[in-house]
Parts: C-alpha cells; sequence; structure tokens
C-alpha cells in the first residue's frame, strides 16, 4: 500500500475561518438572547452549520422553526466576513507545494456548504491543485460520518487505504479514521494536548511543519 492521495478539511486547517463562524454565530444567535461561552462553542466546531444551530436552539429551547434561517444567515455572514479579512494559515503554500511535488492527487472535503466553499478556494487561490471538491451539507450525515471523505477519494478514483486526510477538529479526525484514511490532524494550539487527538495517526503543531520524513512515518 502506498500513499498517494490527500483529502484536506477547510475550515480551521487551510484557512482561518473558526473565528469568522464564531464571529457571525454570536452576532446573529445575539438577536435570540444566546450567549455561548468559549468551551460550549468548541464542542459543535467541526459540525454543520445545520446541526450546531439546532444543537444550540434545543438546548436554549428556541423554537426550531426559525433554525433554517438562521443557518442561511450565519453562513452568508461568514461568507461576508470570509471575503472582507479571511486569510490562509500558515503554511497552506508548503503543504500544496509538497504534495504536488510529489504528484499526489488532491482533494477536499469539508462540513460547509459548497457556497462557501467556492468563495474561500477562490479566495485562497487554490482551485488548480484541487481534483474534487465534496461538501458534506447536504449528505444525510455529516462529520464524524465518513461519507465526505469517502465521496471525495471516490471521485478521486483513490481507494481509502492510500489516502491521507488532514484535519484539524475532532468530529473531522473520526471521520477521516472511520474512512480507513492515515489522519494528520493538526488542532488548535489551546486543545492540542488533549488525549483526544492521539486517535490521529500524527499530530503536527501547523502544515509548515509536514516534511518527507513525517510523510513516511505514516
Amino acid at each position: 500500500m502506498k500513499l498517494n492521495t490527500v483529502i484536506f478539511d477547510m475550515d480551521g486547517l487551510l484557512i482561518d475561518s473558526e473565528p469568522l463562524w464564531n464571529e457571525a454565530a454570536t452576532i446573529i444567535f445575539h438577536r435570540y438572547n444566546i450567549h455561548l461561552t468559549p468551551e460550549q462553542y468548541a464542542t459543535t466546531t467541526g459540525m454543520r452549520t445545520k446541526e450546531f444551530v439546532e444543537r444550540w436552539f434545543a438546548y436554549f429551547k428556541i423554537p426550531l422553526q426559525d433554525a433554517p434561517a438562521v443557518e442561511k444567515e450565519i453562513i452568508d455572514k461568514v461568507i461576508e466576513l470570509v471575503l472582507q479579512k479571511g486569510r490562509p494559515m500558515p503554511g497552506l503554500e508548503h503543504i500544496f507545494n509538497f504534495f504536488k511535488e510529489r504528484n499526489f492527487k488532491t482533494g477536499l472535503a469539508s462540513s460547509s456548504p459548497m457556497e462557501l466553499i467556492e468563495v474561500v478556494v477562490d479566495r485562497l487561490g487554490i482551485r488548480d491543485h484541487l481534483g474534487s471538491i465534496c461538501s458534506a451539507a447536504q449528505m444525510p450525515y455529516g462529520k464524524p460520518h465518513p461519507q465526505v471523505y469517502l465521496d471525495c477519494a471516490a471521485a478521486l478514483k483513490a481507494p481509502a487505504n492510500e489516502c491521507i486526510g488532514f484535519e484539524d477538529s475532532f468530529f473531522g479526525m473520526i471521520a477521516v479514521k472511520a474512512a480507513g484514511m492515515k489522519c494528520v490532524v493538526v488542532p488548535d494550539y489551546k486543545s492540542s494536548k488533549e488525549l483526544k487527538w492521539h486517535a490521529a495517526d500524527l499530530k503536527i503543531s501547523s502544515l509548515q511543519n509536514f516534511n518527507e520524513l513525517l510523510l513516511h512515518s505514516l
């Protein structure tokens, strides 16, 4: 078995968008008197927007009839914020060039809706690197279910055991492992020492740190 395919998550891994999601949710949830602590917010990182909204509406006993409209508002706000101030995560150029030089097939598997993915891909200038772009937004199940990774691999004509998945969230890490792929996790520094990341095959502090030695260690 030889690794020849890499599939990336997007939010928090390729683009520094987690603070933008938090900002958008804070603004819109404020109208419903929903105020999440950082700890509460962290428990839903990696969820699809629909699941995120429904989870906190149920928790704060807000009628779910408003959830679809709030989901759209949050997504629209995130798109606005990405266009205003979205910036790449450290090591973005390095990691894409690293795998391009080694002729890896490359895909993207995100929980975000396709309209946001398209904005981010163009903002980062990575469209030409990607052989497949998959969104879990309209799938029956989102991460930690592996379907978005399996679909992306299938589109790249790559068996799962030949793939590496890069993630930054716990749900994403579980999705990669459930798909039968090698997992490299790049967690937020605040949570990087938590034991849960031991489920990954490799943990690094930045995309910039990935190298030939680490690739062979997988």
